[in-house]
């Protein structure tokens, strides 16, 4: 499969190891860094990764058209698709939705993923506890999903986490990649302008982390099989 890397410190995570268990290859391509896209995907799944910019923003990421053109081929396709954060906001876009930059409130750190009604017999979202905690770190949102997208996923302070596109294209808003360690990395400042701790945020996530870890490789492993499975 190809992953889409669009900044230094977003990378696959604990969703590249989980990937290789179930005998995938990965080619990350680094796309901040100047490596080319494929102008193809040739039969491979797609996973985009997250990034501090708005899926339209091209002068601040001049590789996003090649995305884009990527994620619209996956889709007519039916290539296998999972888009996380950016990659989310990004797969709304490009199949008709809205993306909003500093819409509503933001999240940051251990979050509740509830599961909506949509969720039920969904091939990824379908075999989620109701509610499964996972690490969050944004403040634009999607403020209107792709017309006939199935609403998979919501949280208390952000309506879309989780959507599909037909049948095997999956935006996240939320980072199953995530562990607790990396908040200890983050930033304070943004964190104390939104009255947050980030000493607070690495606790509650590293509590957290024995259930969402189970929860998130598992789901991973199921998109693991819907690359494997044939369309």
């Amino acid at each position: 499969m190809l992953v889409v890397q669009n900044t230094t410190t977003a990378g696959p995570g604990r969703v590249g190891p989980w990937l290789r268990e179930c005998g995938l290859r990965l080619e990350v391509v680094r796309a901040y860094a100047g490596e080319p896209l494929p102008g193809r995907l040739d039969r491979r799944a797609l996973v985009v990764l997250g990034g501090g910019f708005l899926p339209y923003e091209d002068e601040r990421a001049p590789w996003l058209p090649a995305v884009r053109r990527l994620v619209g081929q996956a889709l007519r396709d039916s290539s296998p698709v999972l888009g996380i954060c950016l990659g989310g906001q990004l797969l709304a876009h490009v199949a008709g939705g809205t993306v909003k930059g500093r819409h509503g409130e933001p999240e940051y750190g251990s979050t509740p993923i509830r599961l909506r009604a949509g969720a039920r017999g969904d091939a990824l979202f379908g075999e989620l506890p109701a509610v499964t905690p996972a690490i969050e770190r944004h403040v634009d949102a999607i403020t209107e999903l792709p017309p006939g997208a199935v609403w998979l996923a919501d949280s208390e302070r952000c309506p879309h986490q989780g959507f599909r596109v037909g049948e095997r294209a999956w935006g996240l808003q939320f980072h199953p990649e995530a562990t607790a360690a990396g908040i200890r990395d983050w930033d304070t400042g943004p964190l104390a302008a939104h009255g947050l701790d980030r000493d607070r945020l690495y606790a509650r996530a590293l509590a957290d982390e024995p259930v969402s870890t189970a929860a998130w490789r598992a789901f991973t492993h199921r998109f693991a099989r819907e690359v494997a499975s044939k369309p």
